[in-house]
């Protein structure tokens, strides 16, 4: 029995790689001085930030498909457990009903 991975993982996962292929394709623009190497000792924070102002934009056009299915996912999941505890709250009423009733 195959299980789907969570949307939520898979989307992280996919996050993950834009970023890190962005931050190669920096840190390769930086090394070939096509792109300046930032101020003083700043070049990992500079290709670090290069890489996020890039891949955020990216990640928003091309996993679009994916944040919706972790969005369904998240909402399914909200949904079933408010109705747990809506069921959980009858049954505490339901018990506290009874326990009035057998006081009186």
């Amino acid at each position: 029995m195959s299980q789907k991975p969570s949307a939520t993982i898979r989307y992280t996962a996919m996050r993950l790689g834009i970023f890190v292929g962005c931050f190669l394709a920096v840190w390769g623009l930086v090394r070939l001085r096509l792109v300046p190497a930032g101020l003083g000792d700043a070049n990992l924070a500079w290709v670090v930030l290069l890489a996020l102002v890039l891949s955020a934009p990216l990640s928003f056009v091309l996993l679009r498909k994916q944040r919706e299915e972790m969005s369904a996912q998240i909402a399914g999941k909200v949904e079933q457990a408010r109705t747990r505890l809506a069921e959980n709250r009858g049954q505490e009423d339901a018990a506290d009903d009874a326990a009035r009733a057998a006081h009186s």
